[in-house]
């Protein structure tokens, strides 16, 4: 059995492991999580996928159609895949809670909608990032148009708002689902579909499903050129195609495990993340010009022989972003109070 494969294994068992206990720690208590116990939930499930990525530091194999060590390539790339699409993720949970505010969708029904949102994303990212990936294996050019994608969207992130992005009721799937079929009045059914008079009916939660639904096809297309970007930085041959491919699913994977946790302190937490978004649109600025100016072969080999300096880039960012969020906060609740 080769390296790759057995960390196939490994990372699959683990997400099976995780996002068991994740779903069993947010479904069988009566009472709300706390802030406290979902941020320590949250701890570790970034420990376990930092520590899955330091062990391909020591143990993953040397490539031998490459002169540059693969290990550290491969930590450094998987790190800074992680972080970024985990950034990525806390934002589309905060659109996530946005939807639940705008829909009146019962507390009751938001973690199955959650969890069946997250499923959805796992699902449409592999698909993306197989796509993508084998497409700029055959046409490099394409990310030109990646790295102009990321550049657009690091715009859109930083100068537009959550809520001119995200109404339900013009989400063409919500309309189309609305004219098709008669909506149950009980606006907190925790059904999908019930019958009334003898007629199928469509809830709430369903309609609100559709648009979670969409908006992950959104948050796809946004984030996979992110992380293409990460992982096929730097000239070719460095990393085989089934490699870079691992890199991209298990960093993505593991970045939308142990969201259920994370979604029940957002609420309580979100002034420290004030300035994340500014911070995840810099990142996926940083990683668009990159990508634009890849074909210059000494800014291919800069980043080839120092795969640490993106992650030194993305990690500063976000913790810059974080005390920004934390000391301004703090800034203006002292001038309120001498005022």
């Amino acid at each position: 059995m080769n390296a790759i494969t057995l960390y196939w294994i490994t990372f699959i068992i683990i997400f099976i492991i995780v996002y068991g206990i994740d779903l069993y720690v947010t479904s069988h208590r009566e009472e709300a999580i706390s802030v406290k116990s979902s941020l320590t939930w949250t701890a570790v499930w970034i420990s376990i996928a930092l520590a899955f990525g330091t062990s391909l530091y020591f143990f993953f194999p040397q490539n031998p159609e490459s002169t540059i060590r693969t290990g550290p390539v491969m930590m450094s790339k998987f790190i800074s895949g992680y972080l970024t699409e985990y950034s990525l993720s806390v934002d589309n949970l905060f659109v996530f809670i946005l939807i639940f505010s705008m829909m009146g969708i019962h507390p009751k029904n938001q973690p199955k909608l959650l969890k069946l949102g997250i499923l959805i994303s796992v699902a449409l990212r592999i698909l993306f990032i197989l796509t993508g990936m084998e497409l700029v294996e055959h046409f490099h050019w394409i990310i030109y148009i990646f790295g102009l994608i990321l550049i657009l969207t690091a715009y859109k992130m930083a100068f537009s708002k959550e809520d001119e992005s995200v109404n339900p009721e013009s989400n063409i799937f919500y309309k189309g689902a609305s004219k098709l079929f008669p909506i149950d009045p009980d606006i907190h059914s925790s059904h999908f579909f019930t019958k009334i008079n003898g007629k199928i009916h469509i809830t709430h939660i369903f309609l609100a499903l559709l648009v979670i639904g969409s908006t992950d096809v959104l948050f796809a297309v946004d984030s996979i050129p992110a992380i293409i970007g990460v992982i096929k930085e730097g000239v070719s041959n460095v990393l085989t195609l089934s490699e870079e491919n691992f890199l991209a699913i298990s960093s993505n994977v593991f970045a939308v495990m142990g969201l259920i946790s994370l979604f029940f302190t957002l609420k309580g937490i979100m002034g420290m993340f004030r300035y994340l978004k500014t911070g995840v649109s810099f990142i996926l600025l940083f990683i668009g010009v990159k990508m634009l100016f890849s074909s210059i072969h000494s800014v291919g080999e800069f980043f080839a022989h120092n795969s640490w300096f993106s992650l030194a880039v993305i990690i500063g960012t976000l913790i810059v972003s974080i005390l920004l969020s934390i000391l301004i906060s703090e800034r203006k609740k002292t001038d309120g109070l001498q005022h």
